[in-house]
């Protein structure tokens, strides 16, 4: 029996072959079959279907450090997205049963159900040493071709992350209202967005309207907004030329901007600094910002693999405003030539800590003092501008 797996000895065998030539084997979970993606690892404790479903995972096989992954089972009220959008799940130790009264499912029904292939038994650690050593890299799961020379070269074929388009996969087909209302008017530009942005705006007395990527900013001013949200997503900001450009002229519009992820990097570009790929990322809801404007430190949850360098900031496009204390990345920027500021990090959590909500917060006093909405009532906390404890 393979160490780390919880359940049946009959589950078929299953292969995860690295394009470097790593072969491991485990048994098939979820849906029996073959995919492929780019390889990278996940802190969190728990969380793991909110991540399974966070759009901005789109095309990636997703390694869980933590070793125990199923035991609360799998609900509709934890979805991030309509369906998975990991393209295969790594994990240590399986869990085929569950012990959480709130569940729908157990989280091997989810995945069948979603058809999303995934392996167990697998020594995490030690793969997740390896990624932090080699970088991430493009791996095949497979449970119907177990030959390691065949697996290898599909791993080497598979398209790189570097340089791929994705937002089109993943943004919603046609512009809806997710919370109507006479609040201050968010309009969304979807490139991936996660369902607790949307609630955290629309639990703050915000009206959201969600458009999908393409839609140019000519359309989404029809709507009379107060103000224009870039949502997070995934792929290479760099090979979204259009998005840029919406992110440019938003700048221009005279309303506030508000930048996660994937959008704070357009906002970026925009202003012509430059993005790069990461070696491995930031992936979990355990790392540590600190908001230079307060020299507080929030504990975050991220999601990202590529970042804003900071060799290109520049004393007249934008102001650093948040810092990565593990290794100094860009976190935050308020930009200098319009009303807008973008974080890399996730403070809509789910999975994650509360710390960074006090954002939201600022981008609706924002819209206030722009715009002259009237501001629904907020935290004390948010108000004088300090991570919520």
């Amino acid at each position: 029996m393979i160490p780390g797996i919880r359940g049946p000895e009959s589950h078929r065998l299953c292969k995860l072959a690295l394009a470097d030539g790593t072969v491991v084997t485990g048994i098939s979970i979820g849906h029996v079959g073959e995919t492929g993606g780019e390889l990278c690892f996940n802190t969190s404790m728990a969380g793991y279907q909110e991540i399974m479903t966070d759009p901005s995972y789109h095309g990636q096989i997703m390694m869980m450090t933590y070793p125990h992954i199923g035991n609360y089972g799998a609900m509709d009220a934890d979805l991030e997205a309509e369906r998975p959008m990991i393209a295969g799940l790594v994990v240590r130790a399986f869990s085929f049963r569950y012990s959480n009264q709130s569940a729908d499912e157990s989280l091997e029904s989810f995945m069948r159900r979603n058809e999303l292939v995934g392996i167990s038994g697998v020594d995490t650690r030690r793969l997740v040493l390896h990624i932090r050593e080699a970088g991430v890299m493009n791996a095949v799961i497979s449970a119907v071709d177990l030959d390691d020379e065949s697996l290898v070269g599909k791993a080497r074929e598979w398209p790189s992350m570097e340089g791929l388009e994705l937002a089109s996969r993943v943004t919603v087909g046609e512009a809806y209202d997710f919370a109507p209302g006479d609040g201050p008017r968010v309009a969304v530009f979807d490139y991936g967005v996660k369902r607790n942005i949307l609630r955290s705006f629309r639990d703050r007395g915000c009206a959201v309207r969600v458009f999908p990527a393409s839609t140019t900013l000519d359309d989404v001013m029809a709507w009379s907004p107060d103000g224009l949200f870039l949502s997070n997503g995934p792929g290479d900001p760099r090979a979204m030329p259009d998005q840029i450009e919406t992110a440019r002229r938003a700048a221009d519009s005279g309303l506030p901007v508000f930048g996660i992820c994937l959008g704070h990097q357009l906002m970026a570009l925009s202003q012509g600094l430059d993005v790069y790929k990461m070696h491995v990322g930031h992936r979990g809801a355990n790392h540590p910002v600190k908001f230079l404007e307060t020299g507080h430190v929030e504990v975050t949850t991220q999601n990202h693999g590529f970042a804003v360098s900071p060799d290109s900031l520049g004393a007249d496009a934008a102001e650093l405003t948040h810092t990565n204390l593990n290794d100094s990345t860009v976190e935050g920027l308020s930009y200098k030539r319009f009303a807008g500021f973008s974080v890399q990090y996730h403070p809509e959590a789910s999975p994650g800590p509360h710390d960074s909500r006090y954002l939201f917060d600022r981008f609706i006093r924002l819209m206030a003092t722009i715009r002259g909405v009237e501001v629904p009532a907020l935290s004390g906390s948010a108000m004088e501008g300090q991570p919520t404890r």
